[in-house]
């Protein structure tokens, strides 16, 4: 994957055509799943994906100008920095209207972002002024899509609160949500077969240590290489490494230090509370920032929790 930083004028122009055409067929994927329950907001859907390919229109146009017919394919997932669209939300059916809102507005979020770095980093005047005029237009798209009563149902909420929370949750709850998760769950298995072969609590403690510290750095480094955050939002890469890394060892060390403990069962007991504790906690946060279902969010969490510690148990008494 190219950095963004490292992209000519040429590439940047090319991925941004790329990146219209691509917003406005998903706009019209959302306007067909949209139309019979939502018509309205289809036609919002449609005319956004309108906009969309003027946009692209007046890109290539200008592309043409400076370089020629030829395109460069490169695409949002040939550079780093831009969200992962783990699942086609647009090809989904039947659509749910809060689903696309949040989705449409992310979009538009990152489109403005990537308008704007792009701009402060071409010479071209004429290139710079165009990206700064895109950059407004899809600001005012943003807008549009939060602001129309039938496409965004969450009107209750200033756009400037909305905004807040989702950088606050890219830049601090999802690293942490992460490296809690793998701390809190990946230790499981060496700490408690470490437990249950030894019988030993400083023994124990020394491996719920020492995988504390491993899972840690291991995943602060993942995050922080992860993406420079420039076009998602997501802040600076350091940042959320050690958000990510400091969880993770927090996760893991929790319920590794009632092995300091000399009495092995009180010991054992009080760490299998803790984990009961990092698993709920765990799964209130995926409720609260993640708008995951409570329910869903607590058996997902729980159930993977289980096979770990019984894993770890397991291997430990054979």
């Amino acid at each position: 994957m190219k950095q963004f930083s490292d992209l000519t004028e040429q590439e940047v122009l090319a991925l941004a055509i790329t990146n219209e055409q691509e917003a406005s067929r998903i706009y019209r994927d959302f306007a067909d799943g949209l139309k019979k329950e939502y018509p309205t907001s289809a036609k919002v859907f449609e005319e956004m994906a309108d906009e969309e390919l003027k946009h692209s229109t007046m890109i290539l146009d200008l592309y043409r100008k400076k370089f020629g017919e030829h395109l460069p394919l490169i695409r949002r997932q040939d550079v780093k920095g831009f969200v992962e669209y783990k699942s086609p939300l647009w090809l989904t059916r039947p659509l749910g209207l809060e689903q696309v809102a949040k989705f449409v507005e992310s979009m538009e979020f990152e489109a403005v972002r990537y308008y704007k770095t792009a701009a402060e980093s071409v010479k071209d005047q004429e290139i710079k002024n165009l990206l700064i005029k895109l950059a407004v237009a899809e600001e005012e798209h943003k807008d549009f899509a939060h602001n129309s009563e039938s496409a965004v149902n969450t009107a209750d909420l200033a756009h400037e609160q909305k905004v807040a929370r989702r950088v606050f949750v890219l830049q601090f709850i999802q690293p942490g949500l992460a490296g809690l998760m793998d701390g809190s769950v990946s230790t499981l298995a060496p700490l408690f077969a470490a437990a249950f072969a030894t019988h030993s609590t400083y023994q124990t403690f020394l491996v719920g240590l020492a995988a504390s510290v491993g899972a840690g750095v291991s995943m602060g480094f993942a995050e922080a290489l992860s993406d420079d955050g420039s076009l998602t939002g997501r802040g600076t890469p350091w940042i959320r490494g050690l958000i990510c890394g400091l969880m993770t060892f927090l996760g893991g060390i929790l319920h590794s230090l009632p092995y300091l403990i000399n009495n092995f069962l009180y010991a054992t007991i009080i760490a299998i509370a803790f984990v009961i504790f990092e698993l709920g906690a765990i799964s209130y946060i995926r409720y609260r920032f993640m708008d995951t279902p409570f329910l869903k969010a607590t058996i997902q969490i729980v159930i993977g929790g289980a096979i770990v510690f019984i894993a770890g148990i397991l291997i430990g008494i054979s």
